[in-house]
């Protein structure tokens, strides 16, 4: 995908009449800007081990009203019990397929920027965000109230079906007002051969709100995913986010996490899964800004054939975050002789007051503990699976939801199931 290519599309989304003339102007200030910067390459540190070369040789179009059909997809196989959903097939909301949820308070895009005066500001040094800016045609945004507690899990289930290589942009917002709590789930899932998902989540939250978020990744195998996170959290404040990525040619996530008010805290998560020649990294930034916060990050990889994994992690405490406490933790299984991974975990510490660790490894299963299991009967392949859910187990225990904690490790032992 060149520039040219993506100018092309941007007069396409300029021409439609489908969405508010005030929106013009973001889109125009955001892919001006990225006409200016241009695509990351490998010069840039934060990019140096992304391989953009399918991406690349790729040609994506927007989704249009025709794109919009669902009838030929079987939705009960993505069921999670309990959980409601919305559903969005090939970037388009579909309401006949989604559950009617009372009591809150659900904006389009375009509502959430009349809401805040079309006045919100995105990163702007960030390609990808930019490109989502520019292109933004799908998702929703939540708003919880005051105390307000949703005990029931929400998804938003994505679906990309279409023959075509499509290029799709939710951006979403989460707005936890003071002392709220839920669950949110985005789910990902695709049937086309090849589309490029690039997803913007900004989540806020207010003094003592509590929030779990859920992203799941399963995508066909040529597919490119770029996921955005932006948290910024107040007083009090808690955020858990857990992360199953399976497959995809390239899949990038990019987590940015501001612990802004005093006594915040944030679990970061992730199980990344890859095989063939896929690629999945991991970049995550804690940045403590306030005291007595508390950060942690804890992302595993699994990897077959010619796969390569990235784990770019950093803990900035800066100088007036006094006694803040942060772990982080990278381990990753190689299963092939060549696949590949790359590991930077690093801390930043302007302050004096901290308890702060880091640490990564990388190896492949243990033959002592093979050779243990065998003994007792089992055999080498299911062997080689117990080590590997044994691997992946203690992820699996930040999932609250007892729902969506037994969807997510079948998930991973289909996975398990099929590269075995």
């Amino acid at each position: 995908m060149k520039k040219l290519d993506f100018q092309n599309e941007f007069e396409k989304i300029i021409d439609r009449n489908y969405s508010s003339k005030k929106i013009q102007p973001l889109r125009k200030k955001a892919f001006d800007k990225f006409s200016e910067i241009g695509l990351p390459n490998k010069n840039l540190e934060d990019w140096r081990f992304t391989n953009l070369n399918h991406f690349l040789k790729s040609s994506y179009t927007l989704s249009g009203l025709e794109h919009s059909d669902p009838s030929e997809l079987d939705l009960s196989q993505f069921s999670i019990p309990n959980t409601d959903t919305l559903v969005f097939v090939n970037g388009h909301y579909k309401k006949e397929f989604s559950d009617t949820i009372d009591g809150l308070k659900l904006l389009s895009g375009q509502e959430y920027l009349e809401l805040k005066n079309w006045s919100l500001q995105y990163p702007s040094e960030c390609p990808f965000e930019l490109l989502n800016t520019s292109f933004m045609d799908s998702g929703m945004s939540i708003i919880l109230e005051e105390s307000q507690i949703i005990k029931k899990p929400i998804r938003f289930l994505f679906i990309v079906s279409a023959k075509e290589e499509l290029m799709i942009s939710p951006k979403i917002h989460i707005d936890c007002s003071p002392n709220s709590s839920f669950t949110f789930i985005e789910h990902q899932v695709g049937h086309s051969d090849n589309f490029f998902m690039n997803t913007s989540i900004n989540c806020y939250l207010d003094r003592g709100a509590s929030l779990d978020h859920i992203k799941i990744q399963s995508n066909s195998q040529k597919a490119v995913n770029i996921n955005k996170v932006h948290v910024k959290q107040s007083r009090d404040s808690q955020y858990t986010f857990f992360y199953l990525a399976l497959d995809s040619q390239l899949s990038r996530l990019d987590i940015k996490n501001d612990l802004n008010g005093k006594g915040s805290e944030c679990s970061l998560n992730g199980l990344s899964l890859s095989s063939e020649n896929e690629q999945l990294g991991s970049h995550i930034i804690t940045n403590h800004y306030s005291p007595y916060c508390s950060s942690s990050q804890n992302f595993k990889n699994i990897l077959y054939g010619n796969s390569s994994g990235i784990f770019n992690g950093k803990t900035v405490v800066h100088q007036d975050a006094q006694k803040t406490d942060s772990k982080q933790s990278n381990k990753n299984l190689i299963l092939s002789n060549n696949a590949l991974m790359n590991s930077n975990p690093q801390l930043e510490i302007y302050a004096d007051d901290v308890k702060c660790s880091h640490g990564s490894t990388t190896g492949a299963l243990d033959e002592d503990a093979i050779f243990y299991l065998r003994s007792r009967g089992i055999s080498l392949m299911n062997a080689q699976k117990l080590l590997m859910k044994g691997f992946a187990v203690e992820l699996f225990d930040v999932i609250k939801n007892e729902s969506i904690k037994t969807f997510i490790i079948q998930e991973f032992e289909n996975w398990l199931a099929e590269k075995t």
